[in-house]
């Protein structure tokens, strides 16, 4: 019931409510840090990886955003992203 109550406040398919994606720590202190999804943005969980690490993750009705800080690997079906990659 609160799946279909937020597709249609927030229009999101269940897909994307659902989408999982991959992260990969390249270096030993990796934060992974999850932002939940409403009228106010707070963290709500946090992870710390070491190197070689892998997480896998989905976006929940709970979830909206992910934050990562230090060099790894983000893998989702959208493509791959180095976060070490300067442009």
């Amino acid at each position: 019931m609160l799946k279909e109550q937020y597709r249609k406040e927030w229009g999101a398919t269940m897909n994307q409510v659902n989408d999982f994606f991959i992260i990969k720590a390249k270096e030993n202190g990796v934060n992974v840090i999850g932002l939940t999804r409403g009228k106010d943005t707070r963290f709500h969980h946090s992870e710390k990886l070491d190197k070689g690490e892998v997480m896998l993750a989905q976006f929940t009705e709970h979830t909206s955003a992910v934050k990562v800080r230090g060099k790894a690997v983000i893998m989702s079906r959208y493509g791959t992203l180095h976060t070490d990659d300067v442009e």
